[in-house]
């Protein structure tokens, strides 16, 4: 046994035998919000003895701490039982005390159809200038040997980084560079909560390297180097690259096994913003339904993060339905996902010249036809039919299935699908259908020839063979195939608003690319690629989509280094696009069914008029603070999010008029008005019109609604009024404010749920 891993279990027996009561211990994070401590080492000596005051002694303290927090914010982690827990929460030092819990993980072709290369071409001494911008990836760590962070041509650090490079198993001081400017990792919470990294069975390093692929691949996607020729198998071949080439990366190690101790993240939150990032991106996040703000350690952090001037991305999840998007805080910018103008199709040859679609990554090569079979007519002796649809171990007859491809179905959702593949090549299967319509814009690796269909075309493959005596197909390998139409559409996994947390801010707030998407991984984490060993993956998720725009903050902070958070977020948001590339508005894959701003937030990202808004809605924590207040906030929680006493300074103000980037109100009753107030960036005077699309059911107007600006950062503000003359039946409905000069499109989506007239 290495030392590495010898130390994880002496932290684990210090855990385990702090004292008697230990099995009673849970993990729990210990807020206090802003410290005037002059160093690290006096937060922790404090965090220490105030711990002993519950513990008995400063040696169970020291037991029983876990993290501390000592930069950004004061605080601790620790285990702790119920009643050393509230006792905690009795001191008048502590902000609050909530239990850690656990979230989830939620390229070649995509930048290219986000239109990059024009962006550079017009604007590269600007480009260039990402070079200054450090994003930090809060994720699974990174595999550093990869081409993709080779920083050839990057000049020296930029002295604003703070941080350091964390030395670990298989991690040294030379695998951070140029290009990965800091690596920190964090393991400490997962095994409080978790248990033992040894109990996963599965490939580790206790440092920041990256066994599981994930975080190589957002990290890349976000900032890798230019490497031509890259592919899977030979499928999606091209040149891949990060969004913001020349920008510097930041590794925060968090995540383990796709799973993320809040109290790590936490911590990894507080060093990227004392380290000097610029931009946190964050590829993951609780389960639904999203927690309040005030005991959620994503919103929390983040916030502290804002205050900083750091832009936070996020991903919005993979929960495929309604009010099932998290990381929704207006502070956060919230990511949803979509796919490009690239489909990833392994399609099947029918006996009868028929081709039925299939998605799927599939490397191998079938020369000839087999026979069909069911799964559900391949039971195994005692096993009922409908079990064996689903083609789990042990369910299917081998004399059955034996050198047949084999048509599968689902159980659940949450199904296993290589675990089929297995079954099936365990009972002597040559390949494997899995119908699977909640899978279609997911590109799964099986261990033998497979392909994923979805209903309509399985009802096209049971009418072949039931039409049929001895049905046969062949699986072809993956075909990549370039500009197709209609794209974007909405990924179906993709987790959508209204927002439960604060419903007049409409989430997400924006998608990006998040379907097949091809970027560096861990040569290691063959769980994902069926057992296969390769340096670049294709996966799709929210988790793809969101390093998309933390690339793109990055780039508009490249221009505009003094811009805040939300003047960034707010021109990404006004300048996405709505259509795709055949003009029409932006539809569902793979069904083409309509979609709403509470799918795609403000539209789809685009790079080039990003930079360069015109106006912006801009707001600070101040005003955050009023719009919390608006929604009834008590003093209390907003002391758990800010760390220190703060009253409402006006409770007057209404929510929907907080100066968000889109439009929202969630109870609409008779006659409002909302305000909003635009800052002007551009070079001389200029004049922007107002054009409303009204929300069905609703009268829209504007005062004024023509604004003349005479210099760079000056100020307007206007009046949005909606007089209902339908009520929405409890629905929202939406329409947009554009403001343009010619040539700035400025736009807002409104949502309204009419509740009265």
């Amino acid at each position: 046994m290495d030392v590495f891993k010898l130390f994880t279990l002496l932290v684990l027996f210090k855990f385990a035998s702090a004292n008697e009561d230990a099995s009673n211990r849970k993990h729990y994070v210990v807020y206090m919000g802003e410290h005037s401590f002059q160093d690290s080492e006096s937060v922790i000596t404090a965090n220490h003895e105030m711990l002993a005051s519950v513990m008995g002694s400063h040696e169970g303290a020291q037991d029983a701490a876990v993290h501390h927090y000592t930069k950004t914010f004061r605080g601790f982690s620790a285990m702790l039982t119920s009643d050393q827990a509230r006792k905690l929460q009795e001191s008048d030092l502590v902000v609050s005390v909530f239990k850690s819990k656990t979230n989830h993980i939620h390229t070649t072709h995509s930048w290219d159809f986000l239109g990059i290369s024009n962006l550079e071409k017009h604007h590269q001494p600007l480009m260039d200038s990402a070079s200054n911008v450090i994003i930090g990836v809060i994720d699974s760590g990174v595999w550093p040997e990869s081409k993709s962070f080779d920083d050839y041509g990057l000049g020296p650090v930029p002295t604003k980084f703070k941080g350091v490079c964390s030395t670990g198993e298989n991690f040294t001081l030379s695998n951070c560079n140029r290009k990965i400017v800091g690596a920190r990792f964090y393991y400490e919470g997962f095994i409080a909560e978790s248990g033992s990294l040894e109990a996963f069975n599965m490939t580790y390093f206790l440092s920041a390297r990256d066994a599981d692929g994930h975080g190589t691949h957002t990290a890349s996607t976000i900032a890798g180097s230019v490497v031509p020729n890259v592919s899977l198998y030979g499928i999606g071949n091209g040149t891949a690259r990060g969004g913001a080439p020349r920008a510097r990366l930041a590794i925060y190690k968090a995540c383990w096994f796709d799973l993320c101790s809040d109290a790590d993240v936490l911590s990894a939150i507080d060093d990227a913003v004392s380290d000097g990032v610029d931009v946190i991106s964050m590829s993951l996040g609780p389960s639904p339904p999203q927690p309040i703000y005030f005991s959620n350690v994503i919103s929390i952090g983040s916030f502290h993060a804002f205050q900083k001037g750091v832009v936070v991305s996020a991903s919005a999840g993979n929960s495929f339905s309604p009010r099932t998007a998290t990381n929704v805080a207006p502070w956060i910018l919230t990511v949803a996902a979509s796919t490009m103008d690239r489909d990833i199709q392994t399609n099947i040859y029918l006996g009868n010249s028929q081709v039925i679609k299939g998605f799927s990554i599939n490397p191998f090569q079938m020369n000839s036809f087999y026979g069909l079979v069911a799964g559900s007519a391949a039971a195994a002796p005692g096993v009922s039919s409908a079990n064996s649809s689903f083609c789990k171990s042990n369910t299917l007859d081998p004399a059955l299935v034996k050198g047949k491809i084999v048509v599968c179905t689902l159980e659940i959702i949450f199904d296993q699908r290589n675990e089929k593949a297995a079954a099936v090549k365990q009972g002597g299967g040559v390949g494997i259908i899995l119908v699977d319509p909640l899978a279609t814009d997911i590109g799964f690796q099986f261990e033998i020839p497979g392909t994923i269909i979805s209903i309509e075309e399985a009802q096209k493959l049971q009418a072949y063979m039931v039409s049929q005596q001895n049905p046969v197909a062949r699986i072809t390998p993956t075909m990549t195939i370039l500009s197709t139409k209609p794209a974007p559409e909405m990924a179906m996994f993709s987790s959508m608003g209204p927002n439960v947390i604060s419903p007049d801010i409409i989430k997400p707030d924006i998608t990006a690319p998040g379907v097949n998407v091809l970027a560096a991984w861990s040569p290691l984490a063959t769980a994902n690629t069926a057992g296969r060993s390769t340096d670049y993956n294709i996966i799709s998720g929210t988790s793809m989509a969101c390093p998309h725009v933390s690339a793109l903050a990055a780039i508009v902070k490249s221009f505009h280094p003094s811009w805040s958070p939300a003047a960034i977020k707010s021109a990404i948001m006004t300048t996405a696009t709505t259509q795709d590339n055949t003009r029409s508005f932006i539809r569902r894959h793979p069904n083409g069914t309509e979609t709403s701003p509470f799918d795609y937030g403000s539209g789809h990202v685009n790079l080039a008029a990003a930079v360069d808004p015109g106006l912006v809605y801009d707001f600070d924590s101040s005003d955050i603070i009023d719009f919390l207040c608006s929604t009834g906030t008590s003093p209390a929680q907003l002391k758990n999010l800010t760390g220190e006493t703060t009253h409402c300074r006006n409770t007057t103000t209404s929510s929907y008029n907080f100066n968000y980037p889109s439009i929202g109100v969630s109870n609409l009753r008779g006659n409002i008005s909302v305000h909003r107030t635009v800052t002007y960036y551009g070079e001389g005077p200029a004049v922007y019109k107002a054009e409303v699309d009204s929300p069905p059911g609703v009268d829209v107007s504007v005062a004024p609604n023509e604004l003349t600006f005479k210099k760079m950062g000056e100020k307007m503000s206007f009046t949005l009024n909606f007089t209902p003359y339908n009520t929405s039946n409890g629905d929202f409905v939406f329409g947009s404010l554009t403001w343009t000069d010619g040539m700035h499109v400025v736009r807002s989506p409104v949502g309204l749920n009419v509740v009265s007239l």
